[in-house]
């Protein structure tokens, strides 16, 4: 059983009326909205190390900021929707430059932007423009941070950080992933140094049905992955 490829984006999935579009960024295209939603952007985590004494490349925020950027670009979005934990910590925007400051206004010039918030960014400031929400609604499909098992509705959520391990052309690979189901998406972290957490974990089973499919982002293109091959780590 292979592995299907998709390109740079996979075909559009439907959330009850909402069509839905995993991009190879990790960004999820809402084209009848002309919506982008991104997740998990974690802005200012290698500073946040840093003030703890565990010193990594402090160029995080620059490299989840040029994949935003980039994914901008490519489907130029009337409207931008960062679905909770977009900064790393409630001093995440103290310790923001002034050089990636100035990039992410520049994105969010001409369109509308929503900050969604997260566990690690209960509050934002204005400071950061674009305007904050607890959850959004769209064409009935609820957007949040952390997925809710209860929802008997559809849901796009973030905070999970999904991550898919497959054996490919012999050897093990593993990759940040979207996960989809019928009544949900859960998406990928898009932070340079977010992380995932493995589909196998037990945190995913009350989410997620047994038609799911785990969409892993790849080097140039995107993989529809059968569950069935899906390993732990």
């Amino acid at each position: 059983m292979a592995a299907a490829a998709e390109g740079t984006a996979s075909p559009a999935f439907m959330l009850g009326r909402l069509a839905v579009v995993p991009d190879l960024s990790g960004a999820l295209w809402l084209p009848d909205e002309r919506t982008l939603v991104v997740a998990d952007l974690h802005l200012e985590k290698g500073s946040a190390y840093a003030a703890r004494g565990i010193f990594l490349p402090p160029y995080d925020s620059t490299a989840t900021l040029a994949a935003l950027t980039a994914a901008i670009l490519r489907h130029a979005p009337l409207r931008v929707i960062a679905l909770g934990d977009s900064f790393h910590d409630r001093e995440a925007e103290a310790r923001i430059s002034a050089d990636n400051l100035a990039a992410l206004r520049l994105l969010q010039t001409g369109r509308d932007w929503i900050w969604v918030t997260g566990n690690h960014d209960p509050q934002i400031s204005r400071a950061m423009g674009g305007g904050t929400a607890d959850t959004i609604a769209l064409s009935g499909v609820t957007l949040r941070h952390e997925p809710d098992a209860s929802e008997a509705g559809f849901e796009i959520a973030g905070h999970l950080h999904p991550a898919a391990k497959v054996r490919m052309r012999g050897r093990a690979l593993r990759r940040r992933c979207f996960a989809l189901s019928q009544k949900r998406c859960v998406m990928p972290a898009m932070g340079a140094y977010a992380g995932g957490l493995n589909l196998r974990d037990i945190a995913f089973r009350p989410l997620l049905d047994v038609s799911f499919s785990a969409h892993l982002l790849g080097d140039t293109r995107l993989f529809r992955i059968d569950p069935r091959l899906l390993l732990p780590d």
